[in-house]
């Protein structure tokens, strides 16, 4: 929230050598270093420093003209070998954070899929925090490794790893289990399962082979005033990286393993220019945390053991504290408000020094060094326990307060978290509202009193009267859609978001045949067209959600007919003579055919699609989300006349009616599998679903 962009300009160069082409960028002017994203205050926007240069468009633009016919040469190449060292092999946290990375599972899934393959005897147990190697280990890893890389590809000597301190040495680390690893090619696994296992198996087996060998290269280059710099990475012997790389959060950092190849060059080359650009940056805000950077810093602060990482996740997640969007945790109005809260009146037990200790005083009553009922003793009911802290701070706790949430970007906005979700409050044109100060008990009329009274009875109901005009005037409250984090609310947005409520339904247009109203309005997930008004005969209106990059305020009543329009209907099916429509659903466009869908490419049109195009969409390999694609139609359940069908998914086989999926059993060919099986799959499948629990 505290983030400010800031706006660069440099030039990007394509230069010739010999035919060869490669990429260089503006790097100084008039020896001068240029700023880049870098240089720049997260906090202000401004540089940290004035001996860099700033160019803005126009200089850019000036001289890009200026070197376009310059002449172009190396000053220098410099060569600078360096060895790369593979990592240690998985702890469970390492392994949650690559299979978070790589695979795209959450915490929980990778550990529920290493505790299935802990339970298959494939690998060794996966709650551990030592990446110690067993000698039967370091044996079968490097016995691996000769075998099929060659000898020259084992480190020289066995490679031990050592963990954290505190970690518990007797454990080893996550590792293929037995005297001889199965290959991944030879484990009888499939989906997520040999995802996780070949990720384990590679990890291992690069912790025993030798380092690599690199080559980076930095290359300087001048057009009349202006310096370029060109970088390359030559790998001279992958060693290691012939199996394993190490994921990253950052994908700057994941550039470093690749190779990156610059023609031969050398000092007093003359280059040709092939291409110059001027190019604008912005500078970008601190990533936000994800499953696996979140893993990463608990691990560093202290707080959690190898078991509890996945259940802290889930509860921030359960509890509403934060929005898992895409691979990043977004926080939520109600983290903000519980947050705030905690850290104004609970701050001791928010802070990662507290639970960290609290985490080593419980290792100490593991091991035994420590009573764990005096601790508990101390802990809740001491002097400064957390009962006595309870009770000596809930009187001073303004429950008003507490679910106010402080948005510093939102100058003149209150937002409080209520029963419903979150809202906001803007003052109005007269100020922030007033609550009525506590009147005393009215003393005993006076006669002179009863008189004044009755005289000035007519300016006081006109002064009544302008005070509720000035309350109701004084603040405007709406609803803050779920979609909406509270790091990307914007003052803009607050008005629109106010204004719309504010006007309640106003219709944009009515229906040329019906005659009905037409009205585009915000709900809880964002905006939407309604055809109609809510009412007891017509609970609920056609509607429409409005395509990515529709504004709310400009749509057109023809935009609005044409959302309101779907599912189109564009013909019969020549076999089944049966509808094909055109719809939009929760996953984007999408062709649709007596329950079979298939979405729309990106160049498809929803509100043009013929029904050719749908056809050939329809006739195209069925893949479901996730890469899962049809293997095996069953047909249909009699009861629901739902499809049922056999896919093979990114974690494995599954069928799957509606939105109900159920796994196969590893002793059931997917092949092989009936109707009936099928259906007394998804039946077992709908009745383990226990209370609460939402609809996958």
């Amino acid at each position: 929230m505290r983030f400010k962009k800031a706006t660069y300009w440099d030039l990007d160069a394509e230069l010739l050598k010999t035919g060869e082409a490669f990429r260089a960028k503006l790097s100084t002017v008039d020896e001068k270093r240029i700023a880049s994203g870098k240089d720049f205050d997260e906090q202000t926007g401004s540089l940290k420093n004035d001996k860099v240069l700033l160019l803005g468009e126009e200089q850019a633009r000036a001289l890009l003209g200026k070197i376009k016919s310059a002449k172009w040469k190396v000053e220098s190449v410099d060569e600078k070998p360096f060895t790369a060292r593979p990592s240690p092999p998985f702890i469970t946290s390492t392994l949650q954070q690559e299979a978070n990375r790589k695979l795209g599972l959450t915490s929980r899934e990778a550990m529920r899929v290493a505790q299935s393959l802990y339970e298959n005897g494939l690998i060794t147990y996966m709650r551990t925090d030592s990446p110690n190697l067993s000698q039967e280990a370091l044996q079968a890893a490097r016995s691996e490794v000769e075998s099929l890389y060659g000898k020259e590809y084992l480190s020289p000597e066995p490679r031990q790893f050592t963990g954290k301190r505190g970690a518990q040495e007797a454990h080893e680390a996550i590792r293929p289990a037995g005297s001889q690893f199965v290959h991944p090619k030879d484990a009888g696994l499939s989906g997520r399962d040999l995802a996780l296992y070949e990720l384990i198996w590679k990890r291992t087996m690069a912790s025993q082979m030798a380092d690599a060998k690199k080559l980076s290269l930095s290359v300087k280059i001048s057009a009349g005033p202006a310096g370029f710099s060109a970088n390359g990475t030559r790998i001279l012997f992958p060693g290691f990286i012939r199996t394993y790389v190490e994921g990253s959060d950052d994908p700057e950092a994941a550039l470093e393993d690749k190779e990156i190849l610059l023609p031969k060059l050398a000092a007093g080359d003359e280059l040709k220019l092939s291409d110059l650009k001027a190019l604008t940056h912005e500078t970008k805000p601190p990533a936000r945390f994800t499953e696996a950077l979140l893993v990463q810093t608990l691990e560093k602060e202290g707080v959690g053991r190898p078991s509890t990482y996945a259940s802290i996740i889930d509860t921030i997640v359960d509890r509403g504290y934060v929005k898992k969007i895409a691979n990043q945790l977004v926080p939520t109005f109600t983290g903000f408000a519980v947050t705030q809260f905690l850290e104004k009146h609970f701050e001791e037990l928010v802070d990662p020094g507290f639970t960290s200790k609290m985490e080593d005083s419980l290792d100490e009553i593991a091991e035994g060094t420590l009573e764990w009922l005096p601790y508990l003793k101390t802990f809740y009911l001491g002097k400064s326990g957390l009962a006595e802290a309870v009770k000596s701070k809930e009187k001073k706790i303004d429950p008003e307060e507490s679910r106010s949430i402080v948005v510093e970007h939102l100058t003149g906005i209150q937002i409080k978290v209520g029963r419903y979700g979150p809202y906001m409050i803007k003052d109005g044109p007269n100020g922030p509202a007033k609550k009525a100060a506590p009147t005393a008990k009215p003393a005993a009329k006076t006669e002179k009193a009863m008189k004044g009274e009755k005289a000035a009875k007519g300016e006081k109901t006109e002064k009544a009267k302008a005070a509720k005009d000035d309350t109701e005037d004084a603040s405007l409250r709406a609803s803050i859609p779920d979609d909406i984090a509270p790091a990307d609310l914007t003052l803009a947005q607050v008005d629109d978001i106010i204004a719309m409520q504010a006007k309640g339904p106003q219709p944009i247009g009515q229906h040329p045949k019906t005659g009905q109203n037409v009205y585009c309005l915000l709900g809880r997930f964002g905006p939407y067209v309604q055809l109609g008004e809510v009412t007891e005969e017509v609970p609920k209106p056609r509607r429409a959600s409005l395509l990515k990059g529709m504004d709310p305020k400009t749509i057109s009543l023809e935009q609005a007919l044409e959302l309101l329009s779907l599912p189109r209907e564009l013909g019969l099916h020549p076999t089944s003579q049966k509808p094909i429509l055109a719809s939009l659903g929760r996953f984007g466009p999408y062709v649709m055919h007596d329950g079979d869908f298939r979405s729309l490419k990106k160049e498809d049109n929803v509100f043009s699609v013929d029904l050719a195009r749908a056809m050939e969409l329809l006739s195209a390999e069925k893949k479901g989300r996730g890469g899962s694609k049809l293997v095996k139609d069953l047909g249909k359940d009699e009861k629901s006349g739902k499809p049922v069908g056999v896919y093979e998914g990114k974690y494995g086989p599954y069928v799957k009616m509606a939105s109900v999926n159920a796994t196969i059993p590893k002793d059931v060919k997917p092949e092989d599998i009936t109707l009936e099986q099928a259906l007394a799959l998804i039946a077992a499948r709908g009745k383990g679903k226990g209370k609460g629990k939402g609809k996958k």
